[in-house]
């Protein structure tokens, strides 16, 4: 029976099963292909901790990391509510096929409930097809003020 809940950033157990799903994810072509800095790994929990609009989904299978949802509070000015965007998803390979991701939404959605929210959000990948069905099956849709118009587009500057 997997072990869902919001992780304790002061939790040494907690920060390094994030730190490792997180790596695990970085490695994987969907997450770039390159594991975590060793900057990132050192200070990324600390970091975390310092954001009260930030929160992790944790899920351990007997013990072990096996599934992470990293988390962020925005706000929809058209709705005037915060929202979540949910900026990592990572289900260990060893891991998949147990309706995990699943379970981490379900806990991510009662979240944004008590907090108010109008909306959970989450980038896709479009050369990933598996994580485009299993987020469509869970109630996700690409976004469109106008059909006409077309879908957002999600574009990034580096600073």
């Amino acid at each position: 029976m997997p072990d869902i809940f919001v992780a304790d950033y002061s939790n040494p157990d907690h920060g390094q099963a994030i730190i490792e799903l997180l790596d695990h994810y970085a490695k994987d072509p969907m997450g770039g292909g390159m594991p975590l800095s060793t900057f990132a790994k050192g200070h990324l929990i600390q970091e975390l901790a310092k954001r009260p609009f930030a929160f992790s989904v944790l899920c351990l299978v007997d013990g072990q990391p096996a599934a992470l949802a990293n988390c962020l509070e925005g706000f929809s000015t058209f709705a005037c509510k915060p929202l979540i965007n949910i900026h990592d998803v990572v289900v260990n390979e060893s891991f998949r096929g147990q309706s995990l991701c699943r379970k981490l939404f379900e806990k991510v959605e009662q979240v944004a409930i008590e907090k108010g929210c109008c909306k959970i959000t989450l980038e896709v990948l479009q050369g990933n097809p598996v994580a485009q069905a299993a987020y469509r099956k869970l109630g996700f849709a690409g976004y469109a003020l106008d059909e006409h118009l077309g879908h957002a587009l999600f574009w990034e500057k580096k600073l």
